[in-house]
């Protein structure tokens, strides 16, 4: 049985091993033009599908025999249309396989080009006005003197429908496009002529799949109906729906195909995301010590999409715990009303503090920037320099902030800012206007190298100062202020010699960062600055070096700070973080 069993295997692993045996080559060898139309001629020839088959030799000279004519049809896309093979051939080799190799070289002229003499684009006055329109077709290539390159010449075109089909030609087309080559005078005439037809206009948004009350998406909406129809429009809507973090699907679908009159009626497909979203972590920095972190979020309550979030913090040095209710107002600006409770447990090497804050806010998109107007209380008791304080203050507060970084995880070029101004009440312990103003620079100068400039502002005019909470006083030192500092080390201090804070705040920083690998690098720092009292500023500085890690939450920065003839400080510090940079 076995003998017999093996008889019938053998010559099916023979058959198997067959084309192996019989596997061959054709190398095509190209010379007298560049890459480009080298690779062009290479896609085009009979030859290239042979690269790795058998090759019989009255199949390669039926082959090569329709190279000429290839190589001409090759290269007249791209403005050669006397492009002719100049010498060629074709030999068999030796190789390590039983069929046959073979070598064919081939030494191509391109010719002189072909190049454009006219370029005529009638384009009506209409379309002509809006701005996308009118970029594409300035950008229109080839012009006038180049090369007559077709693939150029199609994108163009392309580009140019696509402009009038985004701002609602959607029946446009190209009554004219004619190309006329004259291969005497290798000259070329291009003529387009674009009529668009009726420009569409947006209609009612229709809405699939919702948990929501009806109408309350209709305020996502960033047009009217019977304004032009406009694919910015469209996404801008798309965005807005996908920012709100209500949905795990959003799909945004004109029907032109149902338009009436030129109005194209919009279905929004959209499928409910996880109601509600727990989260935990673990994290450590200089600043705070070790701790852990948690969090749950109702991404909506009701039919009317309110919103809530608990979050609390526990580390070494500080414990917080907030409830943020929200009431969204979508629209235009995107507003919200916020209503929060904040508790806060710090204790720093300058002061501890325990205290209830509540908010109530209006936050809104405005000029691209993230603003917020509210009013604020804050109780509770502190000790900073050794002496106890107790303070409840009812404070307005504004604010406003904006970025722009591409990938936050690790940012090649952006920036950010924030302005944030309070006043306190009459009613308050103590009667203060304070004004804070943060930025932040990143340019990348070369592949693996960044440059990160940072700056810090603020100002306090107020009746009583000690009645000020910690948290409303100025301090420097730490990982996002003075590095090679304590956390909150540097301010003010009182006859026993203890850091009390301070009215005002000026604090600088620069970073170089090289990666020496793609997530690895390391840092030279310099920062300074002072928080102060009006005209008492001294100025604390220090440089440094650290490491670099892109974990998937963002850098984590180990740096190593040695301050600069400063009585209060000595030796080197220890800073480290964890986040994004913007």
């Amino acid at each position: 049985m076995t003998g017999c069993a093996t008889s019938r295997i053998l010559p099916v692993l023979l058959l198997m091993l067959l084309p192996t045996l019989a596997q061959a080559s054709v190398q095509v060898q190209i010379s007298g033009i560049d890459k480009v139309l080298a690779a062009a001629v290479r896609a085009n020839l009979a030859l290239t599908p042979y690269a790795n088959r058998a090759v019989s030799e009255p199949q390669m000279r039926r082959l090569y025999a329709s190279v000429p004519g290839e190589v001409r049809k090759a290269l007249e896309p791209y403005g050669y249309f006397d492009a002719r093979l100049v010498a060629g051939s074709y030999k068999r080799v030796a190789g390590k396989t039983a069929g046959e190799n073979w070598t064919v070289t081939l030494h191509i002229a391109a010719g002189t080009p072909v190049r454009v003499t006219a370029l005529r684009l009638n384009m009506p006055a209409d379309a002509l006005q809006l701005p996308a329109v009118r970029r594409a077709v300035r950008a229109f290539v080839p012009k006038t003197g180049a090369i007559l390159d077709q693939a150029l010449y199609t994108r163009s075109k392309q580009a140019v429908m696509a402009a009038l089909q985004a701002d609602g030609f959607l029946d446009a087309e190209a009554s004219v496009h004619r190309i006329a080559v004259n291969t005497a005078t290798h000259s070329a005439a291009i003529s387009l002529s674009w009529k668009p037809g009726a420009r569409y206009k947006l209609g009612a948004v229709t809405f699939q799949g919702s948990q929501f009350a009806p109408g309350f998406l209709q305020r996502y909406v960033p047009w009217r109906v019977g304004e032009f129809y406009s694919q910015d429009a469209l996404l801008q809507l798309q965005q807005r729906l996908t920012g709100a973090d209500y949905f795990a699907m959003v799909e945004v679908n004109p029907e032109p195909r149902q338009a009436r009159e030129q109005v194209v009626p919009v279905v929004v497909q959209v499928a409910p995301a996880k109601r509600t979203v727990y989260s935990a972590g673990v994290l450590y920095g200089t600043d705070t010590g070790a701790g852990v972190e948690s969090g749950v979020r109702r991404r909506w309550l009701n039919r009317y999409g309110h919103k809530a979030a608990l979050n609390t913090l526990l580390t070494q040095h500080l414990k917080t715990a907030s409830l943020i209710y929200t009431i969204p107002r979508p629209g235009q600006d995107n507003r919200n009303f916020n209503f929060g409770a904040n508790w806060l447990d710090e204790n720093t090497a300058t002061s501890r503090s325990r205290t209830l804050g509540l908010a109530a806010n209006e936050s809104r998109e405005w000029h691209g920037f993230s603003s917020s107007l509210g009013l604020n209380a804050l109780s509770g008791d502190y000790v900073v320099g050794g002496e106890n304080g107790n303070s409840t203050l009812l404070y307005a507060e504004a604010s406003m902030i904006r970025k722009k970084g591409a990938n936050p995880i690790y940012v090649r070029n952006g920036w950010a800012v924030s302005a944030t101004a309070r006043a306190g009440a009459p009613l308050s312990t103590t009667a203060f206007t304070q004004m804070t103003l943060d930025g932040t620079w990143i340019h990348t100068l070369a592949p693996r190298n960044r440059i990160i400039l940072r700056g810090s502002a603020g100002a306090t005019w107020v009746r009583n100062f000690n009645a000020l909470p910690p948290q409303l006083r100025f301090f420097a030192g730490g990982d996002r202020s003075i590095r090679g500092y304590g956390y909150q080390t540097i301010g003010p201090r009182n006859a026993q010699g203890l850091v009390i804070g301070g009215r005002d705040l000026l604090v600088a920083s620069a970073t170089f960062e090289h990666y020496f690998l793609p997530k690895w690098g390391v840092a030279l720092f310099a920062d300074g600055g002072d928080a102060f009292n009006g005209s008492d500023f001294r100025m604390h500085q220090a440089v440094g070096f650290g490491l670099r890690w892109i974990s998937p939450v963002g850098p984590v920065r180990v740096d190593f700070g040695f301050p600069i003839d400063d009585r209060y400080a000595h030796g080197m510090g220890l800073n480290i973080s964890i986040g994004p940079d913007l």
